[in-house]
C-alpha cells in the first residue's frame, strides 16, 4: 500500500513538473510527455550561457560636490509642444510616446530601458531591462551590435613614419589636417577679411550660376542686418559662421553686434536684476510694515555722483563677445530642470514572502522659469518635463485648474522673485554680505511658501543658487547650470530662519522650450 502511494506521488510530480515547464515554453502540457531538464542556451560560438534574470547593476549615487556629479544630470533639449503630438497623421506619425506600441522582443525592451533611463525615470527603465534579460541573456550584445556596430569605430592610423625613418621622410604627426601648425585661430579669421559672400555653384557645367544679392550688399547694412538677427536669436547668429568665411569673419570680429548684444537688454546684461524689482506675488516693488521686505532700506543714488560704466572691458572680459560667453546670466528662452532620483528601501509584508529587502525608486522633478520682469516660477512634482514646462507660464499659476486639464500640474506652482549678485552699478545692500556683493553668478530667489493662496500667508522660501557650467572646456555652454548653495524656510511672525536639506537633490540644468521664444 506505502509502494503504490509513493509511486501515484512521483507520477503526480512529473505530471505537475511537466505542465510547469510546458506553460513557461507556451507549450500545451501534454500527460505523454516525460519532464526532462532544460538544456542549457547556447550562443553562435557554442559555450553555454547562464540565464540572467537578475536586473543590471545600478553604480551608487555620486556624491555632491564632487565633479563626476555632473553626469548624474539630465538635460532636456529644444522640448516641443506635446500638442502637436496628438494631432491626426500618417500611421506611425504624431502619436504620443505613450501611445506607442509596446515592445515585444528583448531588444525592443533593452531599447525602451535606454530610452526611460535617458529621461531619468529609473522605475520605468529597471522593469524593461529585467523584461528584456528574462527573454535574452545577451541582449545587451544585440543592442551593441545594432547601434554601436565595429564599422562605425575607426581604426587607429598606423605609424606610417617610424622613428628609424630617414630625416627626407614627412612625418604625418608633425602636421595638422587642418592648417599649418603655426597659425592660430585667430590668424585664419584674420586671413577672411578680404573674403567675399560666395554665390552658390551652378546646378549644371554650362549653366551660369545663379544670382547671390546678398553678396553685394555693402557692409554696413550687412551688419545692421546680422544685428537684428542677433537681437531675435543669439544661437542663430552664432549658426552664420557656418555659412562662409566672410560671415564667419563679421560675426567673430564684428566688436559693435557684440557690444549691443552683451550691454544691451533684449539679450544682454541690462536686462538682468542685481535688485529686488518685484515683489514675491509679482506686483510692483513696494517697502511694507507686513512684508519681509522692510528689513530692506530703501535704494537711492546720488544725482550728483555720476554712474560709471556698469559693464566696462577688464582683464577677465578683454572684449564683449568674451563677457557675453563668460559673465554669469539667465536664460528667459528655456527652463531649469532639476530630475531627482533616489532609492528608498521598502518593507515586507507578512504574507510576502521574498528573499530580499524590495526597494522604491522615486522621481521627481524642480522646475524653475524666469521671467524678464524680474519674477520667476517654482514648481515641485512628479510630472515630467513634457507634461509641465509648456504650462509654465504667469498666466497658469493658481488659476485652481480642475482636475482633468492638463494645465493642472500647475495647482502647486509658486510665485517668487530673483536677482543676481556682483551689481554692476555697485548699489549697497546691507542685509548682504561684501562676498555676496562682489562675487558675480550667485542667484537669489524668493518664494511663496507651503501657505500659498491663504489671505494672510506666513511662510517665504529663500533659494541660493550658483550659477555654472554643465561640462568644462572651450566649447562648452555656459550658464546652464544652477548649483545648490542653500534652502530656507522663513516664518514672518516669528522671525525663524529653517534649513530644509537637499541629500537627493540634484542641480538644475538648463533646457530649451521653443515655445518661449526669448521669454517674456
Amino acid at each position: 500500500m506505502a509502494g503504490d502511494t509513493a509511486e501515484e506521488l512521483e507520477r503526480f510530480r512529473q505530471q505537475w513538473q511537466e505542465e510547469v515547464s510546458a506553460r513557461s515554453k507556451g507549450v500545451a502540457p501534454s500527460s505523454s510527455r516525460q519532464a526532462r531538464p532544460a538544456a542549457p542556451q547556447r550562443r553562435s560560438g557554442g559555450t553555454a550561457q547562464p540565464d540572467r534574470t537578475a536586473a543590471p547593476t545600478f553604480h551608487k549615487p555620486y556624491r555632491r560636490g564632487e565633479e563626476v556629479e555632473e553626469l548624474g544630470e539630465y538635460g532636456y533639449h529644444d522640448l516641443e509642444n506635446k500638442d502637436e503630438l496628438r494631432k491626426l497623421g500618417e500611421a506611425g506619425e504624431g502619436m504620443h510616446p505613450s501611445s506607442r506600441q509596446e515592445p515585444n522582443s528583448a531588444l525592443e525592451h533593452y531599447e525602451r530601458a535606454v530610452e526611460r533611463e535617458t529621461e531619468g525615470n529609473l522605475g520605468d527603465s529597471l522593469s524593461h531591462y529585467r523584461k528584456a534579460y528574462r527573454l535574452d541573456a545577451g541582449v545587451d550584445r544585440l543592442y551593441k551590435n545594432k547601434h554601436f556596430p565595429p564599422s562605425s569605430f575607426k581604426s587607429k592610423p598606423t605609424n606610417t613614419s617610424p622613428s628609424n625613418a630617414a630625416v627626407t621622410v614627412p612625418n604625418p604627426a608633425h602636421h595638422s589636417l587642418d592648417g599649418p601648425p603655426t597659425s592660430s585661430f585667430s590668424q585664419l579669421i584674420s586671413s577672411f577679411s578680404t573674403l567675399s559672400i560666395p554665390g552658390a555653384e551652378p546646378s549644371a557645367e554650362a549653366s551660369p550660376p545663379p544670382p547671390c544679392p546678398i553678396s553685394a550688399i555693402p557692409s554696413e547694412i550687412l551688419i545692421n542686418i546680422l544685428l537684428q538677427t542677433a537681437i531675435v536669436d543669439v544661437a542663430s547668429f552664432a549658426r552664420l559662421s557656418l555659412v562662409c568665411k566672410r560671415l564667419a569673419y563679421l560675426v567673430s570680429t564684428e566688436d559693435k553686434i557684440w557690444k549691443h548684444i552683451c550691454v544691451g537688454s533684449e539679450v544682454g546684461f541690462a536686462g538682468m536684476h542685481y535688485q529686488w524689482t518685484r515683489s514675491i506675488t509679482g506686483g510692483p516693488f513696494h517697502l511694507s510694515i507686513d512684508d519681509l521686505d522692510n528689513e530692506l532700506p530703501a535704494l537711492s543714488i546720488d544725482e550728483a555722483t555720476p554712474i560709471p560704466d556698469p559693464f566696462p572691458l577688464t582683464e577677465t572680459y578683454p572684449t564683449y563677445k568674451h563677457m557675453f560667453h563668460l559673465r554669469p546670466r539667465l536664460r528667459f528662452n528655456g527652463c531649469y530642470i532639476s530630475t531627482v532620483n533616489y532609492i528608498r528601501p521598502g518593507g515586507n509584508t507578512a504574507s510576502q514572502v521574498s528573499f530580499n529587502t524590495p526597494v522604491h525608486i522615486v522621481t521627481y522633478y524642480r522646475y524653475l522659469r524666469f521671467f524678464r520682469d524680474g519674477t520667476c516660477a517654482s514648481l515641485l512634482t512628479t510630472s515630467e518635463p513634457s507634461d509641465v514646462v509648456h504650462y509654465l507660464t504667469k498666466e497658469n499659476m493658481h488659476t485652481h485648474h480642475a482636475g482633468g486639464l492638463p494645465s493642472a500640474v500647475m495647482n502647486n506652482a509658486l510665485r517668487g522673485r530673483w536677482k543676481l549678485s556682483g551689481d554692476p552699478y555697485h548699489i549697497q545692500d546691507s542685509t548682504l554680505k561684501e562676498q555676496d556683493e562682489s562675487k558675480e553668478g550667485i542667484l537669489h530667489i524668493e518664494t511663496e511658501g507651503a501657505d500659498a493662496g491663504h489671505p494672510n500667508p506666513k511662510y517665504i522660501y529663500k533659494m541660493a543658487l550658483q550659477l555654472m557650467n554643465v561640462r568644462k572646456g572651450a566649447g562648452a555652454t555656459r550658464n546652464n547650470k544652477l548649483a545648490w548653495m542653500g534652502y530656507w524656510s522663513y516664518n514672518k511672525l516669528t522671525a525663524d530662519w529653517a534649513e530644509f536639506g537637499l541629500k537627493n537633490d540634484k542641480a538644475f540644468v538648463w533646457s530649451r522650450v521653443r515655445s518661449y521664444g526669448s521669454g517674456e
